[in-house]
């Protein structure tokens, strides 16, 4: 019977592939034409769950194909596709620190892998910068209303987004350090 085409994410489990028949006794061999995928070159039986991966910039498929035997009776083959999309991946951002009222530099977030998009999280709002937010993030005006310099951890989530199956990668975090204004 046929195989339904999956789409994994790099990392994620992709499987298991049982494989049915309307005739008893039927046994299965199966190769597989993208051993990047994860998935071993050939095989006989069902396909078990295996860690999926994709260590380049865009989505790879493998093609499986499963050929059915009853006895030294070959059946027609039948084929189904394994895509594996890359995770989400965000470059570092620099740590930023400034005084009160004064501007910060606008973050731009920057990837190896066209398609990602940025979703963040910032543990501070006390410095004028709203607690999440997706894309850039523009320049504002620092603020601080203490007398101790208040520090905001912002958590960058890259996503893949590239296909119809999203794949988030590893976060990322920096600093944006706001100093008071010393007084005398």
């Amino acid at each position: 019977n046929p195989v339904p085409n999956s789409i994994v994410c790099s990392g994620s489990s992709a499987g298991p592939y049982n494989f049915t028949s309307t005739t008893p006794g039927v046994t299965y061999n199966w190769t597989n034409n993208n051993t990047a995928i994860g998935l071993a070159a050939s095989g006989s039986g069902n396909i078990a769950a295996f860690t999926a991966t994709n260590t380049g910039t865009a989505p790879i498929t493998a093609t499986v194909t499963v050929t059915p035997s009853v006895g030294a009776c070959a059946g027609l083959p039948q084929t189904f596709s394994i895509t594996v999309n890359p995770s989400g991946q965000v470059n570092a951002v620099p740590n930023q620190a400034m005084c009160r009222n004064q501007p910060t530099a606008p973050v731009n977030f920057t990837s190896t892998i066209p398609g990602t998009t940025f979703s963040w999280t910032n543990n501070n709002i006390s410095i004028g910068l709203a607690a999440s937010g997706t894309g850039n993030i523009a320049s504002f005006v620092a603020l601080n209303a203490t007398a101790v310099a208040q520090v905001a951890t912002i958590t960058v989530t890259p996503t893949y987004t590239g296909s119809a199956v999203p794949c988030a990668g590893a976060p990322v975090t920096f600093t944006i350090t706001v100093n008071p204004n010393p007084s005398l």
